[in-house]
């Protein structure tokens, strides 16, 4: 067998050095340097037939290849399913991050015990948090059927390992990553170097094995999963949950899958039962008011493969402050002072003297330009203090000239606006359709002052 050694890499220009020192010698960065383990070549190449994959290492041509389709294995949790693109695939690595508390551990408590109903092979729960009594309440509490699902509480990697090769599990679930550590480093749990080396070590294991393998991740305070960048490249499919862990719903979206589509959403909500599935997102999102109120329209996002209708809310508000506030949640923030700008150049209303805050309901976050028009809308209305209809939804991308740029699936979204009672609908003209849409009127528009014309509001005083 290759032996093991430890070195020391610079994060920076990647420089390697036998022992830690404060300053790197190549590129002169301070405490960049993490330790690293390598693994010593074999006196002969013979020694390396099998490949990173589990297979025998050989050079053949790509068109001779077998393409055959991943068998997928449907987790029980329709929502997940979708996120996942289809369900889970044998030995891949589903990488889960989100605030504490928002609910990865309860949802996939929730999913092997689904699992382990249909698995040939109790799925293997490894916990390097909780107690093995602590894991048992909180499946008590959830009412779950864990009668044959298996748990360890360890955090050495190759004990894990061990044990997983010895128990064979379709599915394993480590909770979590940065909790998991190596004896062949000196660094502590959590380190950049043991994460890497620890992830590697099970993303080896599950391609050779073909397990299927759930991997939970810490996050920074600024929402970004704690440890090495490369951690999110060595998996296969990488999770985010979104939102406030303080509020009801809970949304997961996929950041990577390479096993199906980005960005699909999966909706949750939380109860005293654990994580259950939303099957209808749009109608959650569209709670509003019995009464129509100003600053407030729907539009319709378009998450992976799936339309969604959300409210988007705006308040505009005179400042005393010589600097105005913009705040945006759900959106970006920088994408609310450019359209802002073209509001006043290419619309003829100014915001420089207000704060500005626009809010998507429910906890969602839009990602698309495809909700600038619906900012915009919802701007304004606050602004003059005018009510739009109820039965109106809009959507399109604005550019800095004032111009309103199509979005994908534009066909896609009017449908699902018709489907839920929305009656009337501004869009781009490169979105309307060629044939009439029944029960919703599309009015198309080519620019910033002709979608503000079509809502009869630009000209109303406050």
């Amino acid at each position: 067998m290759a032996r093991k050694k430890t070195a020391y890499s610079c994060q920076k220009c990647a420089a390697v050095s036998p022992k830690w020192v404060g300053q790197c010698p190549e590129c002169g960065e301070w405490n960049t340097l993490e330790e690293t383990s390598i693994e010593e070549a074999p006196s002969t190449y013979q020694d390396r037939r099998v490949s990173y994959s589990g297979f025998e290492a050989s050079v053949c041509l790509l068109d001779a290849v077998e393409a055959i389709e991943d068998v997928r294995m449907a987790t029980g949790i329709t929502e997940l399913d979708h996120v996942l693109g289809g369900g889970l695939v044998s030995g891949s690595i589903v990488l889960i991050g989100g605030d504490p508390g928002i609910g990865k551990s309860t949802l996939l408590l929730q999913t092997i015990s689904k699992l382990s109903q249909i698995s040939p092979t109790p799925p293997l729960y490894v916990t390097g948090e909780e107690s093995p009594q602590q894991v048992s309440l909180r499946a008590q509490r959830l009412g779950l059927d864990v009668h044959r699902v298996k748990l360890l509480t360890e955090t050495q990697i190759e004990k894990i390992l061990a044990t997983a090769e010895k128990e064979r599990p379709k599915v394993m679930v480590i909770d979590s990553i940065q909790t998991i550590h190596t004896d062949q480093l000196q660094s502590a749990q959590g380190s950049v170097s043991q994460v890497r080396e620890s992830a590697a070590q099970l993303v080896r294991f599950a391609k050779q094995t073909n397990t299927a393998v759930f991997l939970v991740g810490h996050v920074t305070k600024d929402g970004a999963l704690a440890g090495p960048r490369v951690l999110e490249h060595m998996v296969d499919t990488v999770l985010y949950f979104e939102g406030d862990s303080g509020t009801r719903f809970r949304v997961i979206r996929a950041i990577k899958n390479r096993f199906g589509a980005v960005n699909e959403l999966g909706v949750f909500s939380m109860t005293d039962r654990g994580l259950e599935e939303v099957s209808n997102p749009s109608a959650i999102f569209l709670s509003r008011d019995e009464a129509e109120v100003p600053g407030s329209v729907i539009m319709v996002t378009h998450e992976g493969t799936r339309p969604m209708l959300v409210e988007v809310q705006a308040l505009v508000d005179e400042t005393p402050n010589p600097n105005p506030r913009r705040v945006a949640l759900g959106l970006d923030k920088n994408r609310l002072a450019v359209l802002l700008a073209v509001l006043h150049r290419h619309g003829g209303i100014a915001t420089y003297d207000m704060d500005v805050f626009v809010n998507v309901v429910g906890g969602v976050r839009v990602h698309e330009t495809g909700a600038d028009l619906a900012v915009l809308v919802a701007v304004l209305s606050s602004l003059r203090n005018v009510t739009l209809s109820k039965n109106l939804v809009v959507f399109g991308e604005i550019g800095l000239a004032g111009e309103i740029r199509p979005v994908p699936n534009g066909v896609e979204r009017l449908r699902e606006a018709a489907k839920h009672g929305f009656s009337r609908a501004i869009v781009p003209k490169s979105n309307a359709p060629q044939e009439k849409l029944s029960n919703i009127e599309v009015v198309p528009v080519w620019r910033l002052v002709d979608a503000l014309h079509s809502l009869s509001i630009s000209t109303v005083k406050h």
